[in-house]
């Protein structure tokens, strides 16, 4: 597992409380601010070639950050 998936997936577990859209909208939203573009364009590309390996709130997060 790559680490920023590994960081996706931490980032994840601290939003599980809230409902999924606000959660996914929250995680993308620290992607955005903290990450440093290359982390975010590796996280995508194991989003398009690994899904299966983040959690359901990290995937629905990159996607919105794909969006």
């Amino acid at each position: 597992m790559s680490p920023q998936v590994r960081m996706a997936n931490d980032i994840a577990v601290q939003f599980q409380h809230q409902a999924p859209d606000v959660a996914a909208a929250a995680i993308a939203e620290h992607i955005r601010a903290f990450w440093d573009p290359r982390m975010r364009a590796e996280l995508m590309r194991r989003v398009e070639s690994e899904p299966g390996t983040l959690d359901p709130l990290a995937l629905a997060a990159a996607r919105l950050l794909a969006g």
